[in-house]
């Protein structure tokens, strides 16, 4: 590890917004990672990891403590226990679309869905990254990890992570804490070795435009979501202010069947796939779109769009406040953008704003997804 010069966290992170800390490290190995942690943690600072910074609001005032950018790089590739499968390990540090295109070049399955999303491999566990159906839940196998109460490292698998909808017990959720203060160190994910698969899952099918069973190469479905995304302003570019952001600002709302009944129909909801029983690993030549149950199911809940009540909440895409520079993405409605120059303050103005209009016209409250340094909302 080394301790360098703070850099103003707007500079590193898609949102840019953020001071400098009073002091950074920078780790480029796993021992030099640990050596960071443990040093901070022994000191009690307040303390963050930073990755990719895709996933993350900061706010104006410095951060009053010492930040640590995760820069291990590596995949490994291990023996998978299942017939015509196969196991990698990648580095937290590892860009987590760069791990999907290794993938994909060497004709494993099971992420392909995920490209494009931005961020670090070691930030994908912690709030169970997923796209079009297909979550990190159904492959990950396990993670290494160091805990903070105790500075040990320790292998962990997926089924003790409480993986759920963009959640697990790593995450930061807005208004409390970690129920597992602890920083990953690698993952391993199974894969299905194949060059090309037939997609079940309707999210993803309809995605891609597939009417029947056809296999299609990983290579080809990568490419369509990667265009779709782009399309939507969700793949990073300098030049395209739409893109500086977080993605998705707010989560899709979960809400009981009950209350999705009481919504308008045209409303789109999808069923909420239950947590997966780490130890089942699904072969996604049988892979179907739906997570199997883990217990028996009671009263499902039911996940609606987020984008489409902000819409009908008379927000509409390139809406911004008077002189602000933050605005909802051209492109997609779920999107919050740093035009150039936008404060934290600015960000989180528009950002509220959206809540009390969705809460006035639906009754609902959006929750923000990406974690909130210094910032309330």
């Amino acid at each position: 590890m080394r301790e360098i010069e703070p850099v103003r966290l707007a500079e590193l992170t898609t949102l840019r917004t953020g001071a400098a800390p009073e002091q950074m490290f920078e780790t480029t190995t796993t021992a030099g990672l640990v050596e960071a942690l443990r040093e901070t943690w022994a000191r009690g600072d307040e303390w963050f990891v930073l990755g990719g910074g895709s996933n993350l609001f900061v706010g104006d005032e410095p951060f009053e403590g010492t930040v640590i950018r995760v820069r291990t790089e590596g995949i490994e590739e291990l023996p998978s226990p299942h017939q015509g499968r196969i196991r990698l390990r990648a580095q937290a540090g590892h860009g987590w679309d760069d791990l999907v295109a290794y993938a994909v070049a060497h004709g494993y399955a099971g992420l392909e869905a995920m490209s494009g999303i931005p961020g670090t491999v070691g930030a994908a566990p912690v709030q169970n990254i997923g796209a079009y159906g297909q979550e990190i839940q159904e492959t990950l196998v396990e993670v290494e990890l160091i805990d903070e109460s105790t500075g040990e490292i320790s292998t962990v698998s997926a089924a003790e992570l409480g993986l759920g909808f963009r959640t697990s017990v790593l995450k930061h959720h807005h208004g409390s804490v970690p129920l597992r203060r602890a920083v990953i160190l690698s993952v391993t994910v199974d894969l299905l070795i194949a060059g090309e698969r037939v997609v079940r899952g309707e999210q993803l099918r309809r995605a891609l435009g597939l009417t029947d069973e056809t296999p299609v190469p990983l290579g080809w479905v990568r490419e369509r979501i990667l265009t779709t995304r782009a399309s939507k302003g969700m793949l990073l570019d300098a030049d395209d202010p739409d893109t500086h952001g977080v993605g998705s600002f707010f989560q899709n709302a979960i809400v009981t069947a009950a209350v999705a009944r009481a919504l308008p129909t045209e409303c789109p909801r999808w069923p909420v796939a239950p947590d997966l029983d780490a130890v089942t690993v699904i072969p996604l030549a049988s892979y179907d779109g739906m997570v199997p149950t883990s217990k028996p199911a009671t009263v499902s809940d039911v996940k609606v769009s987020a984008a489409w009540l902000i819409e009908q909440a008379g927000i509409r895409k390139g809406f911004k406040l008077p002189r602000s520079r933050a605005s909802v993405s051209t492109k997609h409605a779920l999107a919050l953008t740093n035009r150039g120059g936008a404060t934290a303050g600015e960000v989180a103005e528009l950002a509220r704003f959206i809540q009390s209009r969705v809460h006035a016209e639906f009754g609902l409250v959006l929750q923000p997804e990406p974690v909130l340094v210094g910032v309330d909302l």
